[in-house]
C-alpha cells in the first residue's frame, strides 16, 4: 500500500484539504470508465488519483460557487 503524506499532497494542490477533494473528485470521473478485466491485481481508485496528483499530472481549477439571489 502506497502512502501519501498531507505534505506531498499540498506541494501540489496548494493545501492537503484541497488536494484530498481533488484527488477524490479524479477518483469519481476515472470509476465512470470501464475497468480492464485482467487477473492482477491493480490499486485502488483513490490511490491512482493521489499518485497522479502528487506527480502533478492532473491539472484542474477552482470554479467559484454562484450565489441563488
Amino acid at each position: 500500500m502506497q502512502v501519501f503524506t498531507p505534505v506531498e499532497v499540498a506541494e501540489q494542490a496548494g493545501n492537503k484539504y484541497l488536494g484530498v477533494l481533488v484527488g477524490a473528485k479524479f477518483a469519481r470521473f476515472v470509476n465512470e470508465f470501464p475497468r480492464e478485466q485482467t487477473g492482477e491485481l491493480q490499486k485502488k481508485l483513490t490511490t491512482q488519483a493521489l499518485e497522479q496528483l502528487t506527480k502533478g499530472n492532473l491539472q484542474y481549477r477552482l470554479v467559484r460557487r454562484r450565489r441563488h439571489e
